[in-house]
């Protein structure tokens, strides 16, 4: 079968489509066909030996799927020709996948396969950074950073489907369009956001992917009370918290590792993933797709995401 490896460590440019072994199904793992698969930040990563998970070259790079069950374990709640999505630490940029049956989510009918294969990572991190980080009530303020990335469109979505506002910070006018079309109630430019917020009256929570020179700013618009959810570092700088901004303003700074948390605890995803269903099944959930590229131009889907010119979530079709 053909895949996308990584073969040295020299970032998107050098990844390779090659000819592979079809994987062999363990007992406790789910074969599927892949139909489409997520491209994430941390494949970018990835490419570049700079990711915490660094597997031996060569090896298949990819971490989320959408597909059709060819092969189940005995006992399984799958059967061969059931529509999924699945999560795994790499292997999903290829035509085939074996994935744990505990990383395999049921994918309703009338989802696509390009959307489910934007769900599982990001759907699942939103969650869990809102609802249990967060603790995300109805009627607060959320202010997402990179509110037109993957990550981000999904925190806008989750957070409009369970009643609250939501502040987009985005950095061009398209962006701004996927951002209001994700469900943000406002939409502001990341130069100057901090005074544009506070003119909003200031948030309750602040999704923050980035990471960066606007961390401090982020603490700055918080209400007293507030939350800061630290995801990820896409602007490539690890931001450090004078801990008395903390002190005096009554405020947190929340780390969110979903997958620390969630691989060592099985069951956890489809406990999840049943919280979110209803918001899949009425649409609320629908990730934008910005493109869709064949296996054969993965470099430059993730060249899109290491350059920030993504709107919406990539996939790559298979």
């Amino acid at each position: 079968m053909r895949a996308v490896q990584v073969v040295r460590l020299d970032g998107p440019a050098s990844i390779e489509v090659r000819d592979v072994p079809e994987p062999t199904r363990a007992p406790q793992q789910v074969l599927i066909d892949v139909a489409a698969a997520g491209v994430n930040f941390p494949d970018v990563l990835q490419t570049k030996g700079l990711y915490q998970y660094r597997p031996e070259l060569p090896f298949t790079l990819g971490s989320e799927v959408a597909g059709t069950v060819r092969e189940a374990p005995d006992g399984s709640s799958y059967a061969p020709g059931h529509r999924v999505v699945a999560f795994t630490s790499k292997d999903a940029f290829a035509e085939a996948v074996a994935v744990d049956a505990d990383h395999v989510l049921p994918l309703p009918d009338d989802v696509s396969f390009e959307a489910g294969a934007g769900l599982p990572m990001n759907y699942l991190t939103a969650h869990f950074a809102l609802v249990v980080r967060g603790h995300l009530e109805a009627g607060q303020t959320v202010l997402v950073q990179g509110a037109a990335g993957g990550i981000g469109t999904a925190c806008v979505q989750l957070a409009a489907a369970l009643g609250a506002a939501v502040i987009a910070v985005v950095s061009s006018d398209a962006k701004a369009d996927v951002a209001r079309a994700a469900g943000a109630t406002h939409a502001v430019a990341v130069e100057g956001f901090r005074d544009a917020v506070k003119e909003l009256g200031g948030v309750d929570l602040v999704v923050d992917p980035v990471g960066g020179d606007r961390f401090t700013d982020s603490l700055r618009c918080l209400r007293p009370l507030g939350r800061l959810l630290v995801i990820g570092f896409t602007a490539g700088e690890i931001p450090t918290v004078k801990v008395n901004r903390l002190l005096l303003g009554n405020i947190d700074v929340v780390g969110v590792g979903w997958g620390a948390y969630a691989l060592a605890r099985p069951g956890y995803a489809a406990a999840q993933w049943a919280e979110l269903l209803p918001h899949l099944r009425s649409g609320a959930l629908d990730p934008p797709l910005g493109a869709r590229y064949p296996l054969d131009e993965a470099a430059e889907a993730l060249a899109q995401i290491d350059e920030r010119k993504v709107l919406g979530k990539l996939v790559l079709t298979v």
